[in-house]
Order: structure tokens, then C-alpha cells, then sequence
């Protein structure tokens, strides 16, 4: 019975990718990123698992990633130039080893990490970027996958990012909960130049980044993007934007792949 569960949902899986793919609209977005050129692509060289967040500092590169069978999370710190892993911190908390989309501000790089499923819990960490040490915890009653950092505000989405919980850093307690104004399911947001940017996906096959001005939560600009294969839930790659994403400047820096994953070099033609 329970094989035939699995058969079953299986078929149901591979139907559905099946007419993503033949279903495409003629104008629909088949490239890499929009309005970008690929400049190259580095491998990360060192363990990684199902890869979450992305953020790069001077010549650090930071990715968290979930080993799902080991339902464990971690944080993995690579040289920039040579791809090689430098360190690596385990960020488990109980029911809680879901990391997800990073932001480095003042020396402190920020992480959510949550129980695996919606409407669940999840702590906020503040890690020192030099030490790897835990300065601080905020305890959240919901799923936090992606978190946003500047100006003394962190904007944290939840699962999907269907909402975006704002709190004043040094606070505890969100201050407003914002609904998202794009239908993307947001993996990583960065604070850019008075907007919050924005990646993730909108199907296995499709992702966008999103410009979104801050604080009126209006979404401003839009780039699709499409996918890097094999797709998920059958191989490792999927959207370019359905993972770690970081910029700066014009530079957008993506890694679509569960490990051996590739840090993704782009630059925005405008």
C-alpha cells in the first residue's frame, strides 16, 4: 500500500514537470537570467547539501545548507577566489535545522533557522563573522526562510515568503507583518541601494528576482529567470534564482545547485 502511495504521488510528480516543460508560452522566459550576461561560474569546492542562502563579503563567500537526512543545517565559509572551504559552523536548534537566505551587516552575518514545514517556529540568529559565534537569538512563532538587513531593520520572509515579518534589530518582537506584493516564493532578499532585491521561484522550471522599494513594500522592477538542470525533484539544479542569490552592484551572484554546488557570475546590463 505504501509502495503504491509512493508510485502514485512519483507519476503524479513527473506528469506534472512533464507539462511544465511542453507547456511553455511562446514568450515565455527560457534564458539564464534576464536583462544579464553570464560572466562564468566557480565551483565550490567542499561539502555541501541542499543549498539555501547566499551572501559574499570582500573575499568570503558564505552558503547555508540542510542535509536533509541527517536533518542538520550549517553555515560553509569558501575563499572567493579559489572556491576552496575555509569553515564551516553547524546551526542546528532542536526541531529547528532548516537554514535559509543570509544577510551580512556589521560584522555579523544574520540566518533563520526552522523546523522543516509552514506555520512552525524558528530562531534568528546574529553570528560574528570573525569568531563564528552566536550573538544573539530571536525566537519566532513561524517558519523564517530568507532574511533581509540594513539600517537597523531585519525583513525576514516566511515559507514562500508569502509574508515579511519587519523587526528593528535590536528588537525581539516583529513591528509590522507585510504581505508579499509578488507571487515569487522569495529564497534570498538583500537590501540594495534602498530597495529590498529579492530571488527565488515561481515554478521547478522558472524564478525571478524582484526590486522592491522600501518601506512601502511596492514592487518596483522584475527580472525571470529560468532554470539550471537537471530540475528538481528528479537532479540537483533547478531555477538560478531558486536558491542562495547575492549582489553587488551590477553583479548578481546566484548558486542554483545542491552540492557540488557552483557559485553562478552575472552581470545586469542596467
Amino acid at each position: 500500500m505504501i509502495f503504491k502511495v509512493i508510485l502514485a504521488g512519483l507519476t503524479t510528480l513527473g506528469l506534472v514537470a512533464s507539462s511544465l516543460s511542453l507547456a511553455a508560452a511562446p514568450n515565455q522566459f527560457t534564458g539564464e537570467i534576464e536583462n544579464a550576461r553570464l560572466l562564468g561560474a566557480l565551483a565550490l569546492d567542499g561539502e555541501l547539501f541542499h543549498v539555501q542562502g547566499l551572501e559574499i563579503k570582500g573575499e568570503t563567500i558564505w552558503v547555508t545548507s540542510v542535509d536533509n537526512e541527517s536533518r542538520q543545517g550549517y553555515i560553509h565559509e569558501f575563499d572567493r577566489k579559489s572556491g576552496k572551504l575555509r569553515r564551516r559552523l553547524e546551526l542546528t536548534d532542536g526541531a529547528r535545522y532548516h537554514p535559509g537566505g543570509i544577510s551580512i551587516a556589521d560584522g555579523s552575518i544574520w540566518v533563520p533557522v526552522a523546523e522543516m514545514k509552514p506555520d512552525s517556529s524558528a530562531v534568528l540568529l546574529e553570528i560574528d563573522t570573525a569568531t563564528l559565534q552566536v550573538r544573539r537569538k530571536i525566537h519566532v512563532g513561524d517558519h523564517l526562510g530568507c532574511v533581509a538587513v540594513a539600517d537597523g531593520k531585519l525583513v525576514a520572509g516566511n515559507w514562500d515568503s508569502k509574508l515579511f515579518y519587519v523587526f528593528d534589530q535590536n528588537g525581539d518582537k516583529p513591528e509590522r507583518i507585510v504581505p508579499n506584493p509578488s507571487q515569487t516564493h522569495y529564497q534570498d532578499i538583500k537590501f540594495v541601494d534602498g530597495h529590498l532585491v529579492a530571488g527565488g521561484n515561481l515554478t521547478w522550471l522558472r524564478g525571478a528576482v524582484d526590486w522592491i522599494e522600501w518601506p512601502s513594500m511596492k514592487l518596483k522592477r522584475t527580472l525571470q529567470t529560468g532554470a539550471v538542470g537537471p530540475v528538481r525533484p528528479f537532479g540537483r539544479g533547478g531555477p538560478y534564482t531558486g536558491e542562495g542569490m547575492a549582489i553587488e552592484g551590477r553583479d548578481l551572484f546566484v548558486v542554483p545547485e545542491d552540492g557540488p554546488s557552483r557559485l553562478f557570475h552575472f552581470r545586469l546590463n542596467s
